[in-house]
């Protein structure tokens, strides 16, 4: 399947491509163009959110586009078509393609011509399997009653609703089909649902008498304002009652917020990896207060110019050094084959708080890295997530990650492991306190760290020894050159 379809000579079709790793929909953030404006071949049209990150999908064509298919804010499978595109403006009658042509009899729509066959590129990788999804058959002028019927009992068991339940004769709503299921998408539907709103009572404004978003938020504005009313008695009594204070609805004390994108992602990867893989968390306080003294000399080491240094920095490579001194902590089960995987490369994640929520983009052979490369490298994964760039490539084959907690003045916490790591390290703030130094409480640059680890394949043991070789490095920073 191509994530492109000629509908005719003029008219070519978009379809939502697989972003990566066998990704099944994507929500449109964002449109850049609208019906009428040129695009050209490899041009951005608009912003899709993943379950892992925000991609910009270009255009793979010349033309005029001719129609968006979706609004933004829709998930949409892959495989779907997103925009139609006029590729020969001005060449004759401008009718829309087939999908949006007057239909004359109530046939299905041809197959798309001159469809490449076998394993076609997409946007990245190969081969986006072909979707079941069809596209609901519009009602034309000469369709009869008994095929609309028809179509919508078999479109209501593809959607899980089961077969619309017969409804005592009464006149349609304005903008029902024939067969009495209004048209609506998954989407409006489950908000429909949400609301209390019965989508037969729904006036639809949408093209072919589809009910869009709108139309439901227009349909719950009224409910809301006669609900009051609806409490009220339906006889005047006979004697004065005492007022009753009006009931306040839970919809004006309670915001609900789909759960979709990054934040699903985040969900079923935390949940799947709590109930997974049985967890460990160590902790140990340790005196940083020479590590401090060595990011402040490396600021001003001309060999990092350019770059950041901060105390992540040397926490990472610290890391990357207890690793080395125990490589059987970086590895991961494999359930299916009831094996444990060695990695003889170190991947490292570094959790990032965006607004989409949290990501774990990872320095890909961060063990190979000088102190100049890596901190490079922190610094663009950083900037990167913060704008909402990061790929799924990027946050695909971690193998151990550090969380920063210490960047919201947290002590330190408990943190799940990314699933398929073995291990991942909680940096708390920095804090000075007293600390007792060569004899003498000293006001001194005081951490605490925790460590989780995977128990099925990372002993007590072992994760003692990681955290207390990180520890040891963050109190004398000289053991990255005796130990490395």
């Amino acid at each position: 399947m191509t994530t492109m379809t000629e509908t005719s000579a003029r008219f070519r079709e978009f379809k939502m491509p697989d972003v990566g790793e066998g990704l099944t929909e994507a929500e449109i953030l964002k449109w850049f163009v609208q019906p009428g404006d040129t695009v050209t071949d490899g041009q951005v049209v608009c912003e899709v959110e993943t379950a892992k990150a925000a991609v910009e999908l270009p255009i793979p064509f010349d033309g005029v586009v001719h129609e968006l298919r979706f609004p933004e804010g829709t998930t949409v499978d892959v495989g779907q078509v997103i925009i139609a595109i006029d590729v020969a403006p001005g060449s004759g009658d401008a009718s829309a393609p087939a999908a949006a042509a007057p239909a004359q009899e109530p046939v299905e729509a041809p197959e798309a011509e001159a469809e490449p066959k076998g394993r076609t590129p997409v946007l990245v990788g190969y081969g986006v399997a072909e979707s079941s999804t069809k596209r609901r058959p519009r009602k034309g002028a000469a369709a009869a009653p008994e095929a609309a019927a028809v179509a919508a009992a078999v479109q209501a068991e593809l959607n899980g609703h089961g077969a619309p339940a017969p409804a005592p004769a009464a006149p349609a709503p304005a903008g029902a089909p024939a067969g009495g299921r209004p048209l609506a998408k998954p989407p409006v539907r489950k908000l429909a649902k949400d609301l209390g709103i019965d989508l037969a009572t729904v006036v639809p404004t949408g093209k072919d008498g589809i009910i869009t978003r709108e139309d439901v938020h227009a349909a719950a504005a009224p409910a809301a304002a006669e609900a009051p009313a609806a409490v009220a008695s339906p006889v005047a009594p006979e004697a004065p009652a005492a007022a009753v204070p009006a009931a306040v609805s839970d919809s004006a004390r309670e915001t609900r917020i789909p759960v979709k994108g990054v934040r699903k992602a985040i969900a079923q990867a935390m949940v799947g990896s709590a109930f997974t893989a049985p967890h460990v968390t160590e902790f140990v306080t340790v005196d940083v207060t020479r590590t401090m003294k060595l990011v402040a000399e490396l600021k001003e080491d001309k060999d990092m110019a350019g770059v950041r240094v901060n105390p992540l920095l040397i926490i990472a490579k610290a890391l990357l050094v207890a690793i080395k001194r125990n490589p059987e902590v970086n590895a991961a089960w494999d359930e299916a084959n009831q094996e444990i995987v060695q990695k003889h490369y170190v991947n490292l994640g570094i959790a990032a708080a965006t607004p989409r929520g949290l990501i774990v983009p990872n320095i890909k052979d961060a063990h190979d890295k000088t102190l100049p490369q890596l901190a490079e490298a922190l610094g663009e994964l950083v900037t990167t997530a913060r704008d909402g760039k990061t790929s799924p490539a990027a946050m695909a084959g971690g193998t151990v990650t550090i969380t920063n907690v210490g960047v919201f003045g947290v002590d330190t916490g408990t943190p799940i492991l990314n699933p398929g790591e073995s291990a991942i390290l909680a940096v708390g703030a920095i804090k000075l306190q007293p600390w007792v130094h060569k004899g003498k409480v000293k006001p001194r640059q005081v951490t605490t760290l925790a460590l989780s680890f995977d128990h099925r394949l990372v002993d007590g043991e072992l994760g003692s020894k990681v955290l207390a070789d990180v520890a040891a490095i963050l109190e004398q920073p000289k053991r990255l050159i005796t130990w490395a």
